[in-house]
């Protein structure tokens, strides 16, 4: 038992958000330099290098230089296990990020310093405030020029509806930038500017009033410092871990990603001050991660992980207890036993097969179509993990097969892609025409892709007028009412994945006035209800 107490105690599991170009799949890259895990980090933007970053390992995510999809990580560093799960910062893929979050126990935010806090930011922020997950914030690109760090210190409280608590102070910026003063370790980092270079130089300063500080960086800049230093501490409260733990107090970092600089300081913190696996609500009762009963359950699935197997992953987050190769598990919503004989962990590309995991670990189950995203996996005890909704998309299409000889392979590619969550799919009522619905409109060309190089089928799209899917529930299907529904709506019913029935508005109007039409129809923006 101690031994799984100290196991539990030395996992870190954390999601990276941002929007996207903040840096996000930079310092992940970064991050896993200090852990020894690679070598040299792929600089994401530069065209020299066609090595891309580690984390992205979708071919169009090397074309495109954004991530599409979520990546998990994994590395150790001094004795900690750091589980990273990187997301896709684009709007179009939100919905995986959303998904992401409910995995995580707490969340580093990045923030580039010239554009400050940005929309898909916001949006990201808010889905982990509603769950209270504790944030450390990065602000990020620190040697361009960019926003005054008590500006962005105010915007990221006003617009994020944050309390920060500075942990590193920057001494000037851009073409002035001469390092960080480290209030968390009371020492100064110099910037040089070369990557290359020890980055593990730091100066400890314990007294700021010493004339160390003028020598280091001079007499104009060590004033600036002290003067701002004195007034963030009068304005900012003290750090206070409770109050980080339970998401009311956010720690910010300043650095540079793509230089190395500041990343260690985060690090270093991090370790510290972030929270080891937390309980989990499940339908049934609060879930702690030290029962020794194994749970967790499926929060992604990825197709053709490795183009040469077309072999599916499902990403499973163990909530408590510990996962072990061999052994039987019961999948909840079918009620079987499965046994997995290889079960993952990840490095972007490079998998290992592990034989035990424990709570906070992230595994990889190979999958011959048995999950779904949201399901469930128990050592017999019968729970179901909420909070994996599907949101009503935003963009529809209809979608053709443009290869009439591939009509088999057409159709296992739109399955497994939606199974993967990549978007959603509708079957019409009237004709059985399939209809793809997503969140941004760049899904549709990573499925067209997918498709054609995944399974080697091709699909054309047709534009389809509709303005929101809504989930339809009805208090008696029996009733005059729905029948009546059913009846004068047919051409805009159809079905989901899970067979539910979807009422495809297309108008707000038309939506408001079968509302008002229909009062004991209930008509839902999310599946779960």
């Amino acid at each position: 038992m101690k031994s799984f107490q100290k196991e539990l105690k030395r996992r870190r599991t954390f999601g990276i958000i941002s929007h996207p170009d903040a840096g996000k799949t930079t310092l992940t890259e970064k991050l896993l330099l200090f852990g020894g895990a690679i070598q040299e980090a792929g600089a994401v933007k530069s065209n020299k290098i066609k090595k891309g970053a580690t984390s992205d390992f979708m071919e169009i995510e090397r074309q495109r230089g954004i991530s599409v999809a979520t990546s998990v990580l994994a590395f150790e560093y001094r004795d900690i296990k750091i589980n990273i799960l990187d997301t896709p910062g684009h709007k179009d893929f939100a919905e995986d990020t959303f998904r992401t979050l409910t995995a995580v126990d707490s969340v580093i935010v990045v923030i580039d310093v010239a554009k400050g806090v940005e929309e898909q930011t916001e949006k990201l922020v808010e889905v982990c405030r509603m769950r209270n997950i504790p944030m450390i914030v990065f602000i990020n690109k620190m040697d361009r020029e960019g926003k005054d760090a008590f500006e962005l210190l105010d915007e990221i409280e006003q617009k994020l509806n944050l309390t920060v608590t500075p942990l590193s102070y920057p001494i000037g910026m851009g073409y002035d930038f001469k390092g960080i003063y480290n209030i968390w370790e009371k020492n100064v980092n110099l910037f040089t500017g070369d990557p290359k270079k020890d980055i593990e130089d730091t100066i400890e300063i314990s007294d700021l009033t010493s004339n160390e500080l003028d020598e280091l960086i001079g007499s104009t800049a060590a004033d600036n410092l002290r003067e701002e230093l004195e007034l963030a501490q009068g304005v900012y409260p003290e750090f206070d871990k409770e109050a980080y733990l339970e998401g009311r107090l956010q720690p910010v970092f300043f650095g540079s990603a793509l230089n190395n600089f500041g990343v260690r300081e985060l690090l270093d913190c991090f370790i510290n001050i972030a929270p080891t696996p937390r309980p989990k609500e499940s339908e049934e009762r609060l879930v702690k991660p030290d029962e020794d009963k194994f749970t967790g359950f499926v929060f992604k699935i990825h197709a053709n992980m490795d183009p040469k197997h077309r072999d599916r992953l499902a990403f499973i987050k163990i909530v408590s207890g510990k996962f072990e190769r061999n052994k039987a598990y019961l999948h909840v919503r079918h009620n079987k036993n499965l046994k997995f004989s290889s079960p993952n962990a990840f490095f972007a590309e490079k998998k290992e097969i592990v034989d035990v995991s424990y709570a906070g670990d992230i595994v990889g189950l190979h999958d011959t179509g048995n999950f779904k995203i949201g399901d469930t996996l128990t050592e017999g005890e019968n729970l179901n993990y909420r909070g994996i909704p599907s949101f009503s998309p935003e963009h529809f299409r209809y979608i053709n097969n443009a290869d009439p000889m591939k009509s088999k392979q057409l159709a296992k590619g739109v399955d497994q892609l939606m199974d993967e969550g990549v978007a959603q799919l509708f079957t019409l009522e009237l004709n059985g025409r399939k209809i793809i619905g997503t969140v941004g409109a760049l899904q549709f060309e990573v499925i067209q892709y997918r498709l054609e190089h995944e399974y080697g089928a091709k699909c054309t799209y047709e534009n389809l007028n509709v303005y929101k899917a809504t989930w339809v529930e009805a208090e008696d299907e029996k009733s005059e009412e729905f029948k009546d529904f059913k009846r004068l709506k047919s051409k805009f019913l159809a079905k989901d994945k899970k067979g539910q029935l979807v009422f495809l508005a297309d108008s707000q109007f038309s939506l408001q006035m079968t509302r008002d039409k229909y009062p004991n129809i209930k008509f839902h923006f999310t599946s779960e209800f």
